[in-house]
């Protein structure tokens, strides 16, 4: 028995376009976004998922609303799927960003402890979004040999990923910028135990909160013409 997690970036954003830093603000979709949204939702519809979880900012939202009325399922959202906060970056261009702090976004980008003026680090965002698939894990039994898709940020993907993983915080910075609309996938499995090589492997009460994650794949999907950049 396993549960598969999909967890997907939002499609490109106004802000992507130009290559703006967008952190917590609320950006929207640019017409191209959209347009990967869509094909997002064909790639989904053969994945079993069941259940779809949305960052209450507008770029995820409108995603998972286009995913969701294309595969007949309910969107719900969440505020502790959003992005990192940039705190002082936000709206300010990456390249301006490097040419008056020369070097700062590479150490942001390598160390997931340091956070941006004003802002959270990769360990925060990871910290705040765990409980959402700890919870999910618990309270939807459903979820047993379907998919869970959830519509978020490049940034908190990332840092969610490799806290299920349970990858060491000097580990973080392993995955590369996740494209827009592609994804993270991961199974769940019960905890094997060598006690008892033989018992059904199935969720149940008492190992749920033990789950084993295991890695399927990363930056999964196809690309539109036109995508654009990676800023978060």
């Amino acid at each position: 028995m396993s549960r598969r997690l999909i967890l997907i970036r939002h499609g490109q954003t106004t802000y992507n376009a130009t290559g703006r830093m967008q952190g917590h603000l609320d950006t929207e979709l640019s017409e191209l976004g959209y347009t990967q949204a869509e094909a997002a939702a064909r790639l989904l519809a053969d994945k079993g998922i069941t259940r779809i979880l949305a960052s209450d900012l507008r770029r995820a939202a409108e995603t998972a609303r286009v995913i969701g009325e294309a595969l007949g399922v309910p969107v719900l959202s969440d505020a502790r799927l959003r992005e990192t906060n940039l705190g002082d970056w936000q709206g300010r261009r990456s390249v301006d960003i490097d040419e008056e702090f020369p070097g700062a976004r590479a150490i942001w980008r390598h160390d997931p402890t340091w956070a941006p003026p004003g802002g959270e680090s990769r360990v925060d965002v990871a910290r705040r979004a765990r409980p959402v698939i700890d919870e999910l894990m618990e309270s939807y039994p459903e979820w047993n040999d379907h998919a869970v898709l959830i519509v978020a940020h490049g940034g908190a993907i990332s840092a969610l990923t490799c806290q299920l993983l349970g990858l060491d915080v000097a580990q973080f910075g392993m995955l590369s910028g996740l494209k827009n609309t592609h994804w993270s996938q991961l199974t769940a499995r019960p905890r094997f135990n060598p006690e008892t090589p033989l018992a059904p492997a199935c969720f149940t009460e008492t190992n749920v909160a033990e789950a084993t994650w295991y890695f399927d794949g990363w930056n999964m999907g196809a690309r539109v013409s036109g995508d654009g950049g990676a800023d978060i």
